[in-house]
């Protein structure tokens, strides 16, 4: 098959013939038919997470396809079947699965880090009874590609992690895809969102997704004093879809007394995992703090339900569809933060 192969950190991918992946007994192999480029594929490809990926590697983690084949001990899926790959998967074994929370397996599954993912024809996913949801007929691949990662983690966050309230004030820090997907829910939800970001093109794509208002924080000079003068107090509910030291701390000033705040947003090798917050405030404020990761695939049901009915689309943050050759170059571009919505690979 072809693959766009992560040979070196910090360099192109190479495209090669590499042989097609296999199912386990327990596992399927999905015909690739969309693949988002997520900015957690550019912190792999930067090499922030030191000795996460062995190379040469394939990356990949926001797939949507067509079951090709399934091992001998699957029961839930055949060939044929559309399906979503959640990159949250889990071995189904360990105290964290059993309690139906395999995003927090202590042996995960994910498809794209783990093992070879989908920037490629095939990819292979293991224990697929747990780890394939489902596409409906009603959701297009490329539309689906996002409920792989960002749209499905912005999902979870939202109603699970730090579930919002109809009528409340969310304001979202970032607006890449993660963020965008946050905007685009909490307003699904009956929320009063407020997008910051420090571009304008990211902050229109905000407005016309649900967004009551945004704030350019470069602009703003304190974008904090501008959510809590917009907001009456402060916003009931903060989300850090970046994951640096700025968009943390702003987000939870940006908090009224008993906010919430919940941080979707990894870190680069820069900050190297630690971010510093505004530690007094946060006590005497009562804000609560939320960590979010991914969402469990047994909780995509609601979410697909939204999806199929219209009230949510992840399609409209969709901005532009490559080739698989066009990959590399996508994912180097990235550093410069400037991406508007969501790039999918939709051409193999």
């Amino acid at each position: 098959m072809k693959a766009a192969v992560l040979e070196a950190y910090n360099q192109p991918l190479v495209i090669r013939n590499v042989p097609d992946p296999e199912p386990g007994r327990h596992g399927a192999v999905v015909k690739v038919e969309a693949n988002g480029i997520c900015r957690s594929d550019w912190h792999a490809w930067c090499e922030h997470w030191p000795g996460f990926l062995t190379l040469p590697h394939v990356l990949g983690h926001e797939i949507t396809g067509i079951v090709e084949s399934v091992g001998p001990e699957v029961t839930k899926f055949k060939p044929g079947q559309r399906v979503v790959v959640p990159f949250s998967g889990g071995d189904g074994h360990c105290v964290w699965c059993q309690a139906g929370l395999p995003n927090l397996c202590d042996n995960p599954v994910v498809p794209g880090f783990r093992t070879w993912g989908g920037f490629a024809e095939y990819a292979a996913v293991d224990k697929a009874d747990l780890n394939l949801v489902a596409l409906p007929e009603e959701v297009g691949f490329v539309a689906g590609a996002g409920m792989g990662c960002r749209f499905m983690t912005a999902f979870h966050a939202l109603t699970d992690r730090a579930p919002v309230r109809a009528g409340e004030w969310v304001v979202v820090y970032g607006c890449g895809g993660v963020g965008l997907s946050a905007v685009e829910i909490a307003h699904a939800l009956g929320a009063q969102v407020i997008g910051v970001d420090i571009d304008d093109a990211k902050l229109e794509l905000a407005r016309q997704i649900g967004a009551t208002a945004v704030v350019n924080s470069k602009a703003a000079g304190d974008p904090a004093e501008a959510i809590l003068d917009l907001t009456g107090g402060g916003a009931h509910l903060s989300v850090d879809a970046l994951g640096i030291a700025a968009t943390c701390r702003d987000a939870i000033r940006s908090l009224r007394k008993r906010g919430r705040h919940v941080q979707i947003g990894m870190t680069t090798g820069e900050q190297g995992g630690d971010l510093p917050v505004p530690i007094d405030h946060i006590i005497g404020n009562e804000i609560q703090l939320s960590g979010s990761k991914g969402m469990p695939p047994g909780h995509y049901d609601a979410m697909l339900r939204m999806v199929a009915s219209g009230k949510l689309d992840p399609g409209r943050l969709v901005s532009r569809t490559v080739p698989l050759e066009d990959a590399g170059g996508v994912l180097a571009s990235m550093g410069s933060f400037d991406t508007v919505g969501f790039t999918v690979i939709d051409r193999f």
